[in-house]
């Protein structure tokens, strides 16, 4: 009975001993896994940080008024509840670590509206000319925008929009249609245009025995016939 015992114990005292063991092994996993990720944290956030700092350094130079500097560079309390179109008056103060000359608060004019509703003029956009601007129906494309900097108005200063194709490489369609009515029979118009498989077509026929030519004057005097490139006559 006494070994039975003595066994028993020894069982008990090894289970104890082996939880203990998982159970500090699982807190020194844990205790890692944390310390790691909060390093991974730090890293991480320092660059974004940085690249913050350098992006407001470069939208808000130093040494100018207070009062001129952009939107970027400023905390305005405007009102969201307001009437669309309205004329306000918004209190505004200059965000931490700028340095600018004079009063850093003061009131500035805005329209009642979103950033996404300024007009044309009051935001630039990113051009792109992946689309064909001679396309029927017209093409539209997606693309990214800015509100000038002295706009004030609702909402993220940056937003996707969507704009008409309606871009140009420098073709004329005066210098198309001249082309076509002097030296079309030879596909001078659409050499130029850069239709080079049709232009060598009609330089090879005479323009087709003329009736080729005539086609390609009055689709050039219609722009109906534009650029290969999809692009627009200026």
């Amino acid at each position: 009975m006494n070994v039975v015992r003595i066994n028993s114990r020894n069982v008990i005292f090894v289970l104890l001993a082996i939880l203990s063991t998982t159970v500090k092994q699982a807190h020194m996993g844990y205790d890692s896994v944390t310390n790691y990720a909060m390093k991974e944290a730090n890293v991480n956030s320092t660059p974004a940080y940085n690249s913050k700092k350098e992006e407001i350094a470069k939208s808000c130079p130093s040494g100018i008024a207070c009062s001129e500097l952009s939107g970027e560079c400023l905390k305005c309390n405007l009102n969201p509840n307001c009437v669309y179109g309205a004329m306000l008056i918004a209190n505004c103060s200059v965000l931490e670590h700028i340095d600018c000359i004079g009063e850093q608060f003061f009131q500035r004019k805005y329209i009642c509206r979103y950033c996404y509703q300024t007009e044309y003029w009051e935001h630039e956009c990113h051009q792109k000319n992946s689309c064909s601007s001679v396309a029927s129906p017209r093409q539209y494309y997606r693309t990214n925008c800015t509100v000038n900097s002295d706009i004030l108005c609702l909402g993220r200063r940056k937003f996707m929009k969507n704009l008409l194709c309606n871009w140009t490489v420098g073709y004329r369609w005066s210098t198309a249609l001249i082309l076509s009515i002097t030296l079309g029979g030879f596909g001078a118009d659409r050499f130029y245009l850069g239709h080079w498989q049709e232009g060598i077509g009609k330089l090879f026929t005479f323009g087709g025995l003329g009736v080729w030519t005539l086609i390609d004057v009055i689709l050039i005097s219609m722009r109906y016939l534009g650029p290969a490139d999809g692009s627009l006559y200026i």
